[in-house]
């Protein structure tokens, strides 16, 4: 994986055409510490591929599990995931779509219920695959509790058929509970972190045109700045750090071995 190709302490440096070049348009060059963000607070927590994979195995409630997978698929908040719209999801095959990625438009003011973080509108994208996915569960689960309530908007409904509170405490619990009989200790928002992270490790690895990693993660987790997306690129590098490390010393065991 790339490294950064920043200098060290605050001077200015020429970078690289890459993922950071949308940041500054003044001729390629920036100051250090105006790109990437302090440090002081610890890097994001999220589930490696393999423990994710476990954390989904674990979720035997289909409730639970769509819950889960729209979390991993998409990094939205505990309330955007507790608002998420029933309406928003249609037949990607009826609807003529055969786009890989359909785009959806979360919006606070459409009547559909949806809630986001300061009320701003924003687009995200959902595989096609998962659409079809979203739209088995309305078509053929989620009847079995939306029956117990009348005409709820929210795709996600408790035990009882009402949605849950936009507070995100009962999701939090659920997934909470779900990661210990996997063995693994998570909350929500660990989900928006682990999707975050490894969509920008797949994005750096397999680029696309005309699609900037970082842009393309920050409108996908409504961040107002570029800055707090930027936190996942300190969290890469470290990635990238172990598994330096991690190699150095198998190849320093086999050379003791020898």
């Amino acid at each position: 994986m790339k490294r950064l190709p920043f200098g060290h302490e605050g001077r200015i440096v020429k970078r690289e055409t890459g993922v950071l070049k949308h940041i500054d348009a003044s001729g390629g060059k920036a100051l250090v510490n105006d790109l990437m963000p302090r440090r002081h607070k610890p890097l994001p927590e999220f589930l490696s591929i393999a423990q994710a994979k476990s954390f989904m195995t674990a979720a035997e409630n289909p409730h639970h599990r769509i819950m889960i997978q729209l979390a991993l698929r998409t990094g939205l908040r505990r309330n955007e995931l507790a608002t998420f719209p029933v309406a928003y999801v249609f037949d990607p095959d009826k609807a003529g779509r055969t786009e890989r990625n359909l785009r959806i438009l979360l919006d606070p003011y459409d009547g559909s219920g949806m809630e986001t973080k300061g009320s701003k509108k924003r687009q995200i994208w959902v595989s096609r695959k998962f659409m079809a996915e979203l739209y088995r569960y309305v078509s053929k689960v989620r009847g079995e509790r939306a029956s117990l309530g009348k005409n709820q908007k929210a795709l996600l409904l408790n035990h009882l058929g009402e949605p849950y509170s936009s507070a995100g405490k009962s999701l939090n619990r659920i997934i909470s509970e779900t990661g210990k009989s996997a063995g693994i200790e998570v909350h929500t928002h660990m989900l928006r972190h682990t999707y975050a992270t490894h969509t920008l490790v797949n994005l750096q690895r397999n680029p696309q045109k005309g699609v900037d990693p970082l842009v393309y993660l920050q409108r996908q987790l409504g961040h107002s700045s570029i800055q707090t997306t930027m936190v996942y690129l300190h969290l890469i590098n470290e990635m990238a750090d172990e598994a330096v490390l991690a190699y150095d010393d198998e190849l320093n065991e086999m050379a003791g071995a020898a």
